[in-house]
């Protein structure tokens, strides 16, 4: 098993990674099962895909996450920041 020591490893951090991977993995055995990625247009005014929507729904994700970090408070609750990802998502999934 590698050293991560240096890498300061948390369980949220792996928890962060490992879940992204699952995304990706995940969103692969779909694409196998069902190819296309169900091209749409949406409030973007331009077609996406379901690649496309995981993307914009992890970059915003992130932000929110980083702002939560950055406006919150010193011990700011990432786990609201979790919610709004959520919910960022799905609007993502549903309208984008």
């Amino acid at each position: 098993m590698p050293d991560f020591s240096w890498m300061a490893w948390t369980l949220p951090t792996v928890l962060f990674f490992v879940t992204i991977a699952a995304l990706i993995a995940l969103m692969g055995v779909w694409e196998a099962i069902s190819p296309g990625g169900g091209p749409r247009f949406g409030l973007l005014r331009f077609e996406t895909t379901r690649g496309d929507r995981l993307f914009v729904s992890l970059l915003g994700a992130a932000f929110i996450c980083l702002g939560f970090v950055f406006w919150g408070e010193e011990d700011a609750n990432l786990w609201y920041a979790l919610g709004v990802s959520v919910v960022w998502a799905l609007f993502v999934f549903r309208f984008v």
